[in-house]
């Protein structure tokens, strides 16, 4: 009899990283052994269609019903009844969607958007716990507010308490959650992220530069306008760095919304509007003509412990600097430049040379190439199999 693996994904592609991580999930469910494995993917958003008519995978659309919705949000928490209760009332309160999932009879359930479904529901769940930043980077308040940092913490403990495995991104993640929560070791499963698919893309959109109408030579930056993504230092050296070179821009993605008002402000206090062009969400499928164009890739977030778009970067051959926290050293090792994203000097230094030494850009994008095939998606596809055999046969889970 085959295994039967579930994936539960309810992220949208506005979503960012998270919905990139959906994306080489997929990848890797489809690449188990057919006569071994079976896959049946539960989605949210109908957007998902298109990502997986072609992965032939058995897949079927649901929804949480509104009152669920109203509870999942923010009322079982503000009840601060045991999770427990919560799973037992979860059947009257939710019960097509609960019934649904169960009747699939998969062996195991895989949430890679951090759901709270990873416990709530009575099944055998593969969690994933992307980072533990409202532990580690207190003061930013959209991850360690009082009541989301009291939220985040429940969340990721009852993972831990219920679930049979967890996912994280790196040596370092584990790292974190095995000092943060009661976990084992042998618990807790490192699946390095990957660029997605549609960085491989060879070809321009046919209407790519009417849309988007760059100029010859930017500095590139995709990133959601939170602000632990450090559009304000980033811009700070921007504006020192326009002095010397009267020619540099830079070029932000990301949707409109969180801090994007007030990055707006730092932009017009900072006389940059000449020098920064900001193009809202940009579909995945226009990605990699961004990197390709791009002098540079920098990325000044405070939050790790790695993340994707320095390695959409380096599949694509775009030089790139970094900051130099947590596990992105060992994410990326001789394909970036590093900096510490609290200095505005420094990150004014590294965007100086990646602007103006040929040489140095020519070796970064070379070593970042190197980089990314020897990490890549038949890598992640295999490691995938064997986690999901180490979770399935270890009962102790």
């Amino acid at each position: 009899m085959r295994t039967k693996i579930g994936i539960y994904l309810s992220s949208e592609p506005e979503s960012g990283g998270m919905f990139q991580y959906g994306l080489s999930i997929l990848d890797a469910a489809a690449s188990l052994p057919r006569d071994r494995y079976q896959t049946t993917v539960a989605f949210i958003s109908e957007r998902w269609n298109e990502h997986l008519k072609f992965r032939n995978l058995e897949h079927f659309q649901i929804s949480p019903n509104f009152l669920w919705r109203i509870f999942k949000g923010k009322g079982w928490l503000l009840l601060n009844l045991p999770i427990s209760f919560w799973r037992w009332i979860l059947i009257n309160l939710n019960p097509f969607f609960y019934k649904r999932l169960i009747q699939e009879g998969c062996d195991l359930w895989l949430f890679p958007s951090q759901d709270t479904w990873t416990y709530l529901l009575r099944l055998n769940s593969l969690g994933v716990v992307h980072d533990l930043m409202h532990r580690y980077e207190k003061k930013f308040s959209e991850v360690a507010a009082p009541f989301e940092y009291r939220r985040r913490e429940r969340h990721y403990r009852a993972m831990c308490e219920y679930s049979k495995g967890i996912l994280v991104d790196s040596n370092y993640g584990k790292r974190q959650v095995l000092e943060s929560y009661d976990a084992k070791p042998d618990f807790i499963h490192v699946l390095p992220y990957v660029p997605p698919e549609y960085i491989n893309i060879k070809n321009a959109p046919i209407d790519f530069d009417s849309r988007y109408n760059l100029p010859r030579k930017f500095l590139f930056y995709p990133a959601q306008f939170w602000e632990h993504k450090n559009h304000h230092n980033l811009l700070a050296a921007l504006a020192h760095l326009k002095r010397e070179l009267r020619d540099i821009h830079v070029v932000l993605v990301g949707s409109k919304k969180n801090a994007y008002k007030k990055t707006l402000g730092y932009i017009n206090s900072m006389n940059l509007s000449d020098h920064v062009i900001i193009l809202g969400y940009v579909p995945n499928e226009d990605m990699a003509e961004f990197y390709r164009r791009a002098r540079a890739l920098v990325f000044p977030s405070f939050f790790g412990p790695t993340n994707i778009p320095p390695l959409e970067a380096c599949a694509a051959g775009c030089p790139l600097a970094v900051s130099n926290i947590y596990g992105m050293p060992e994410q990326l090792g001789d394909a970036a430049l590093f900096f510490n994203p609290h200095s505005v000097e420094e990150i004014h230094l590294a965007m100086k040379r990646l602007w103006i030494d040929d040489a140095l850009c020519r070796q970064l994008s070379m070593n970042g190439k190197k980089w990314a095939k020897a990490w890549n998606q038949n890598s992640f596809n295999r490691q995938f199999q064997v986690i999901i055999e180490e979770v399935l046969k270890n009962p102790n889970t």
